[in-house]
């Protein structure tokens, strides 16, 4: 673990630096001045007076960025708030989050947006963007001002959790969001196939006897929110895609050239729905967990483009939340502290992914996908870093968790590949207590 006092300039040495833009992991050196990096030097050693961290070859990475968390503040502090949540993004290698709106109240008023960014300047371990509801109190019957949304810092619009059933609703809001040139981040499911559902329909629902969503009400969401996409020109990213029909909706619709991208979860990435026969709560997500033929689906996916990044639906709820009946138990799993860990031991060490790949697809990927800044390893980027261990083994246990929630089925795992901590602009935070 890295002892070092925070300073203004100083050479991190000893690195092994993760260049996403590039594709490359090659020795080097990083000049860090006024929490910008001022200098790369693509070699062991470096002359100079300023102090010198030196970090024994471990991997140097522009800080990750998660486009879908859910941070909880307004309104349900009981399960997160803005600093415990960024305590666990920072913890996971996460430099910047982009929260959604399904706070109470509901992030449609330009007041909530001020809110969140004045108390997250004060308490936040991350950078925090912000993406406001699509429609007035996630009703899905008026939109909101987007315009002023956007003035007051709202980076995104989406309804995350709800579906905006009324298509010439999803159509105006498209319009509408165009102008301001705001990304519409789409919740893909027909709730007239969802309602009541537990899990993913298949012959593991038949088997436990609970009612299954089908892979058509994401497929069947995601057909007409692409097609008003190309209607109107909107920029439409997909939410926590899960299904190999979504994937192939979405290949098609990039190669007609609509202005839309997509978003895997590490979950839909790695864990399939016959894994819920125990009835762990927290392994109830909303997609929920599909098959193993959906799983390759999404890498597939992920190698060829037509997913364009990894973004975690950072879900926390309280223990009282998930221990009841598995039918009342609310959706949602934390993500932050474990997808990296997750994705290097599954894919990585599973030689489908190299480590820049994964790399790439939490840095640089997310924050084209939103136009956000950061995610690049270059002279004048702030130094939001960080620092990797990919062939450390440990176990993830609940009390090392940053996190107020432990709603996770990952606990008591072996995961090889830790994230040591982050620096952000030039500020060391340790990931590990």
């Amino acid at each position: 673990m890295i002892k070092w006092k925070d300073k203004r300039e100083f050479w991190i040495t000893g690195a092994k630096l993760a260049d996403p833009e590039a594709g490359k992991i090659k020795s080097g050196s990083v000049l860090i001045q006024k929490g910008r990096i001022s200098e790369l030097a693509w070699q062991g050693a470096v002359q100079s007076d300023l102090p010198q961290l030196d970090i024994g070859g471990l991997v140097l990475s522009p800080g990750f960025i998660d486009i879908h968390t859910h941070l909880r503040e307004p309104g349900y502090e009981e399960k997160e708030t803005i600093e415990t949540g960024t305590a666990a993004a920072a913890a996971g290698g996460y430099t910047a989050v982009v929260c959604m709106a399904n706070t109470e109240p509901v992030v449609d008023d330009p007041s909530i947006v001020k809110f969140i960014l004045e108390k997250s300047a004060q308490v936040s371990h991350c950078r925090v963007y912000i993406t406001a509801a699509l429609t007035r109190n996630l009703e899905g019957v008026h939109i909101n001002e987007y315009h002023l949304l956007r003035e007051a810092g709202a980076v995104a619009l989406s309804d995350d959790g709800k579906f905006v059933v009324d298509s010439r609703v999803m159509r105006s809001a498209l319009e509408y969001a165009r102008i301001y040139n705001l990304p519409v981040i789409a919740h893909c499911e027909d709730t007239f196939l969802t309602a009541g559902a537990l899990m993913n329909e298949s012959y593991s629902s038949t088997r436990l006897g609970l009612k299954g969503t089908p892979a058509a009400a994401e497929e069947i969401a995601v057909a007409r929110d692409v097609r008003l996409a190309e209607l109107t020109g909107s920029r439409l990213h997909v939410a926590h895609v899960s299904t190999a029909g979504a994937v192939e909706l979405i290949k098609k619709a990039k190669r007609k050239g609509v202005p839309v991208t997509a978003e895997a979860s590490p979950h839909h990435l790695t864990l399939d729905d016959t894994m819920l026969e125990t009835y762990d709560r927290n392994l109830k997500v909303n997609p929920p967990l599909r098959d193993k033929k959906d799983i390759e689906a999404l890498r597939s996916g992920l190698r060829e483009g037509t997913i364009d990044c990894i973004a975690t639906d950072h879900a926390p709820h309280t223990e009282i939340d998930k221990q009841v009946e598995f039918d009342f138990a609310p959706p949602g799993i934390m993500g932050l502290e474990t997808a990296f860990a997750q994705l290097n031991t599954e894919l990585v060490d599973g030689v489908e992914f190299s480590l820049v790949d994964l790399i790439r697809l939490l840095t640089i990927k997310p924050a084209q996908t939103l136009s956000l800044p950061g995610g690049k390893l270059a002279r004048g980027e702030p130094a939001d870093l960080v620092l990797i261990d990919p062939d450390e083994e440990w176990v993830l246990e609940k009390a090392a968790l940053r996190s107020k929630s432990s709603n996770t089925p990952l606990l008591g795992k072996k995961f090889r590949g830790r994230v040591q901590g982050v620096f952000l602009e030039g500020k060391w935070e340790s990931a590990i207590l």
